[in-house]
């Protein structure tokens, strides 16, 4: 029960830590609290909507009541599972948009601006295009992270793409390479019909090696001594030392719990709830972030959605064609078209995504009453809103208090409201005539500002996002959590790897981001120089000033 490193959560930074670090030959305990990954539900990635919602694979969290959601919970799934998230998450892959990682820089966080991270992002990645164009100049060839595109057999995949074109927008063919700003094909972690978690893709291959270990257990807090990491304390009494450094990654909800925990947090908060005061950082479960979005969903003039197979036989067809070949609608995750555009002049890189799929469907595995349909996932990127994680009491059996604040601002509801105007318009280009019958959700009814609202304040959900609350920053500033290498502020021997550590939620899903984060971690951990900067400047609209498309 000792290692040089130990490792708090094998999600996704924490398996990417894990493998470098193993690989440089020092030894590693990585402590999961959830079990494993092994089963269709995780590994087929047309499943994705059962493991985010099984008590088994999933911590079950959910945010206080909203109160600018009409006093709402929302879910928030974190994985408890071998992988963490990226074992139950939608695979969608995005790097993120360049400025958003030297907006990273500005805030502090020196030395990961774009020129920084990219190289990460490209030592992480095999990519396959799938012979649907692309950069590979932009892209890794020999990562451990596979990275690939749906084969986009539904005609509305293109549909969609051809739409955003028609509505004057940009066409890209790899928002992950120069260009994310437009409408193209989008990319999911699936490799031979599997799911490509953080544990297939870097923990199980670390497990081979002599020098790395998993445990099971649930991680209470870090036990200090004089100011220094010496291990962590598990709920069943045991403790496992680290004779160099105990590196959290157990996720923007459960890295600041475990901090304030072990006495790292706010002071008057730790008081309230009797805790010892070790290092006063007010930043640590502040700077909570999300991206909230609304399903914009069309019924369909023709049966070609995947509403066909929405029955227990097609079900059950295509669960045995993925078991005993790995291919068929089971081997994707049905995200295969998106976009990235910009909510108005003067944005100067997009703040709108979209996750296009065809059918009308939940998170949740509802679909909707009116059979045949299709969707628009669609939400602001960068909302000025900002919650916090808080801790209910000293028990660490209590679930943190997890307060995301959304949509707190006037600009939320503007930015939401053009959201959705914007989404309609696509759906309203000739291409979509053949496909679109009418208008499911919102519904073509809701069309003033306060019908808008309305909407969104009942029908709003987590994109399952979150970040910030461990907020990476130089060590002089006051609300900072970590430094840019990682290394909490005010303790020796403690860092947090996690998308926690995010001054800023990026552009698109997190999962991408916060395998990045681990990987570059890594090597300051092991005190490398970081990779060469690259020299490649992404692609920003020439008239962003003036133009919105």
């Amino acid at each position: 029960m000792e290692a040089d490193f130990v490792i708090v959560g094998a999600g996704s930074a924490g398996c990417a830590v894990a493998y470098r670090l193993a690989e440089a030959g020092q030894s590693v305990l990585v402590i999961e609290h959830g079990g494993t990954d092994a089963g269709p539900f995780i590994q087929m990635p047309a499943a994705l909507s059962y493991p985010m919602n099984m008590k088994r694979y999933d911590w079950g969290y959910q945010s206080e009541p909203e109160p600018h959601l009409g006093g709402r919970r929302l879910v928030c799934p974190r994985g408890k599972v071998v992988g963490g998230s990226s074992s139950i998450n939608g695979m969608v892959y995005v790097r993120g948009h360049a400025m958003d990682f030297d907006h990273w820089a500005e805030a502090g966080a020196d030395g990961w601006a774009y020129a920084d991270v990219l190289p990460y992002f490209k030592r992480m990645e095999t990519w396959d295009d799938g012979g649907h164009g692309g950069d590979p100049h932009w892209r890794g060839s020999d990562g451990p992270l596979h990275v690939m595109r749906g084969p986009r057999a539904n005609p509305l995949f293109h549909a969609f793409v051809e739409a955003g074109q028609q509505a004057g927008y940009e066409v890209t063919d790899d928002y992950n390479g120069q260009k994310q700003e437009g409408f193209g094909p989008f990319e999911q972690t699936v490799y031979k019909g599997r799911r490509w978690s953080a544990a297939n893709a870097y923990l199980k291959p670390a497990l081979k090696r002599p020098n790395c270990d998993l445990i099971r257990g649930l991680v209470e807090r870090v036990e200090m001594a004089d100011g220094r990491a010496t291990g962590v304390v598990l709920a069943d009494g045991r403790i496992v030392r680290a004779r160099r450094e105990v590196i959290l990654a157990a996720s923007s909800i459960n890295s600041p719990k475990i901090l304030m925990l072990s006495g790292i947090g706010p002071a008057a908060h730790l008081a309230e709830h009797g805790i010892d005061v070790v290092a006063d950082r007010p930043g640590v479960g502040a700077n909570l972030q999300d991206h909230l979005e609304m399903y914009i969903q069309m019924a369909s003039k023709q049966p070609i959605t995947l509403y066909k197979h929405w029955n227990i036989v097609s079900k059950a067809m295509i669960g045995a064609q993925w078991l005993f070949t790995g291919t068929g609608l089971g081997a994707s995750n049905q995200f295969e078209s998106c976009a990235f555009i910009r909510s108005q002049a003067g944005v100067p890189y997009p703040d709108i995504q979209y996750h296009f799929l065809p059918i009308a469907v939940r998170y949740d595995g509802k679909a909707a009453a009116e059979g045949h349909g299709f969707q628009a996932h669609v939400g602001p990127m960068r909302s000025p809103s900002r919650g916090a994680v808080t801790l209910r009491s000293n028990d660490p059996k209590d679930d943190p208090v997890i307060r995301f604040n959304y949509m707190s601002t006037d600009q939320d509801w503007e930015d939401f409201r053009r959201c959705i105007r914007l989404t309609r318009e696509i759906f309203a280009q000739q291409a979509f005539e053949p496909y679109v019958k009418h208008e499911i959700q919102p519904g073509a009814a809701a069309q003033s500002d306060d019908e808008l609202d309305a909407v969104i304040r009942e029908h709003a959900e987590s994109a399952y996002h979150p970040c910030g609350t461990c907020r990476m920053g130089r060590a002089d500033d006051k609300t900072a959590v970590v430094d840019p290498q990682g290394r909490v502020i005010g303790v020796d021997g403690l860092r947090v790897v996690d998308s926690s550590v995010f001054p800023r939620i990026t552009n698109g899903n997190l999962n991408a981001p916060s395998i990045m984060t681990g990987e570059k971690m890594s090597d300051h951990i092991l005190g490398r120089d970081p990779l060469a900067r690259s020299n490649d400047a992404p692609w920003i609209h020439p008239e962003w000033e003036s133009t919105q498309r």
